[in-house]
């Protein structure tokens, strides 16, 4: 069996199924890891809380900003281009990271 061929068995356990909202990311990166923070902020709050923390290596980093790039692809091809303008700019942070 080739590696493309094998199946793999995830649990999805009823908790994180239910999945958590966040409508900031603020990704960092150090050599070795990519460090992608999810916030959840309220309108008009000052102050937001991470939900959750997701910690990469560069290489599955790379192969989530790919995953991701086509499946935005899909999807605006099936509901039409998403507009970045409509919710307005998210500032850069830093050097090595920015928010999402």
């Amino acid at each position: 069996m080739n590696p493309q061929e094998q199946k793999i068995d995830i649990n999805l356990s009823e908790e994180v199924a239910k999945g958590t909202y966040s409508n900031l990311t603020i990704i960092t990166h150090s050599d070795n890891e990519f460090i992608m923070d999810f916030v959840n902020m309220m309108p008009g709050m000052p102050k937001g809380s991470v939900v959750s923390r997701i910690i990469m290596t560069p290489l599955n980093a790379k192969r989530l900003l790919n995953a991701l790039a086509d499946n935005v692809r899909k999807f605006e091809e099936k509901n039409g281009r998403i507009d970045e303008r409509s919710q307005g700019v998210i500032p850069m942070v830093g050097g090595d990271g920015g928010l999402a």
